[in-house]
């Protein structure tokens, strides 16, 4: 570990530590935010206080706990849509390299279809006739995210199915799915732990956005995207309490692409 950060830039130090504040804050929320997600604590919106950091909202909740509330909310779900749209367009993916034939071809064309549409239009037309719910947001998202996994997992895996190792285990008997965990994946690993990052703030800032449009996490649920909405009258009267979940939204943002960047620099095996 020691090694590996004396390897790494400043921009990705900057980076961990702020992602890894972020974790901690989305794990300990119970015990960090001074009160209840939901818990109606004063009148609506009132200033800056020593009882109240960051004042209060539209229906007189604590903003710093909303904020502490919202780090769990909006980070988690963004989380889970993310990994389930990695295992969708992974597995398939290098299904589809792998085997090729009508399975590739039936998995590419299903994938075009579904690219072929914004994926904001699809999302608000999916998630209109679903409904409003946590488990809908997440399957959606997800579903349509994955077809950007699909391309990257079949383009990386159908350069590693024509290498000599893989040939000479297919010539001793292995199966498709040995094949697969043993000689392909280990070697496309790399973009794939890179494009989980960048997957990972498209998802996050796609789920503000619904938020904000209010299709995201139904009320209560504190959600920063929802929160900018629900306050941003306040600009008006130069009040900045609705910037605090949009900066929160930003700087994660920009903290997960330096990591990124990093780790796809190390992936090329570049030299600075």
């Amino acid at each position: 570990m020691i090694r590996l950060l004396k390897t790494m830039p400043p921009t990705a130090i900057l980076g961990v530590a702020v992602i890894t504040i972020y974790a901690v804050v989305a794990i300990f929320a119970p015990m960090l935010a001074p009160h209840g997600e939901a818990e109606i604590v004063g009148a609506q919106f009132e200033p800056w206080s020593a009882t109240y950091p960051l004042g209060t909202d539209t229906l007189g909740r604590d903003m710093l706990s909303r904020l502490i509330w919202g780090a769990r909310n909006t980070v988690g779900v963004a989380l889970v849509t993310t990994a389930l749209a990695f295992a969708i367009g992974s597995v398939t993916g290098l299904l589809a390299a792998a085997l090729g034939g009508w399975v590739d071809l039936g998995l590419s064309r299903l994938v075009d279809v579904l690219m072929a549409v914004p994926a904001l239009i699809l999302t608000l037309l999916a998630l209109s006739a679903l409904g409003p719910g946590v488990a809908n947001l997440i399957v959606v998202i997800a579903v349509l995210d994955s077809t950007r996994v699909f391309r990257l997992a079949r383009a990386t895996a159908m350069n590693v199915m024509v290498m000599d190792y893989v040939e000479a285990a297919q010539l001793r008997g292995e199966g498709t799915w040995w094949i697969i965990t043993r000689e392909v994946l280990p070697n496309i690993s790399a973009p794939l732990i890179a494009e989980f990052g960048l997957r990972f703030c498209f998802v996050f800032l796609t789920i503000s956005a619904l938020s904000f449009l209010g299709l995201g996490l139904p009320p209560p649920m504190a959600d920063w995207g929802a929160m900018v909405r629900d306050n941003a009258a306040l600009i008006t009267f130069g009040d900045i309490t609705p910037l605090m979940p949009a900066a929160s939204i930003a700087v994660l943002t920009v903290s997960v692409n330096f990591v990124v960047d990093w780790l796809l620099h190390r992936a090329s095996g570049l030299k600075d």
